[in-house]
């Protein structure tokens, strides 16, 4: 019976952790990067050459989701092709359908509890701990950031490779709907608190009646210039589907605008 070595598994995450945008493109994504990361598996479980070429053929397909948790889908796809290697009824197609199922559930997941909830967060206390200039901010960030991130995919990668096909049914079930929700639910609710502890807006502009606008709207809806730019980026980048960096420099223009004509203050504005 073929058995992966604990040698072998690590070399496969390892190059995974550091390689899943090998070659990245529009065109293969992180194809490339998937299919090197199994090289060392299909290399120890098959000693001909042309086994060898059919089974990296399965790893060809295109592949795409996101990269930390989808480390799951890498190390459970080891686990299969030992099996295949061992002679159960698992065969390239079974491996690819697989693959290509779980990319969307873990996309979902992964950005939500990742993008959505963890980089915030670590941002969050990045920002904090960079008052004044300090260098503690970044420093933090990359260290933790590269901590979490080893130890969270390495445990997702062997959890896969121990799972095998049963992660299937946990990651695609009627329970995986459930978790999906939550974890958008508390992604949503970090990224309101971030806006809502770091963006600060506020305008100079006096009412003809000698009052402040920024007095009113405090009195109405405190923070409303804050809450409604925030929307307003939302709605540029998910509806019309502008990308971050335009956003950015729209930002830059509207600001730089907004300065001329006395809307804003730049002692009040963050």
């Amino acid at each position: 019976m073929k058995k992966l070595s604990q040698k072998t598994l690590n070399k496969s995450f390892i190059t995974w952790f550091y390689g899943n945008l090998t070659c990245f493109s529009q065109e293969h994504m992180q194809t490339f990067g998937y299919l090197c990361a199994m090289l060392p598996i299909i290399e120890e479980l098959y000693d001909k050459q042309e086994d060898r070429k059919s089974a990296m053929q399965t790893y060809t397909a295109f592949f795409n989701t996101e990269p930390q948790v989808g480390s799951l889908v890498v190390g459970m796809t080891a686990g299969l092709e030992e099996a295949k290697a061992n002679n159960q009824p698992i065969d390239g197609e079974a491996i690819n359908g697989i693959r290509a199922g779980l990319m969307g559930p873990l996309a979902g997941i992964g950005d939500s509890m990742i993008v959505g909830t963890l980089i915030p967060i670590l941002l969050g206390i990045g920002l904090g701990l960079s008052g004044g200039g300090s260098p503690l901010g970044a420093i933090f960030y990359i260290v933790v950031w590269n901590v979490l991130m080893w130890f969270g995919m390495k445990f997702a990668y062997f959890k896969g490779y121990e799972l095998g096909g049963r992660a299937v049914e946990i990651l695609v079930g009627e329970k995986a709907q459930a978790i999906r929700d939550s974890i958008i639910m508390i992604g949503t609710i970090v990224i309101g608190a971030v806006a809502a502890s770091w963006i600060n807006i506020n305008t100079a502009l006096m009412l003809p009646g000698g009052g402040a606008l920024q007095k009113t709207l405090d009195g109405i809806y405190p923070k409303f210039l804050s809450a409604a730019a925030v929307i307003f980026c939302w709605w540029l980048m998910s509806k019309k589907n502008i990308s971050p960096t335009m956003v950015m420099l729209l930002l830059v223009v509207i600001a730089f605008v907004g300065v001329l004509i006395g809307f804003f203050n730049p002692g009040l504005s963050y």
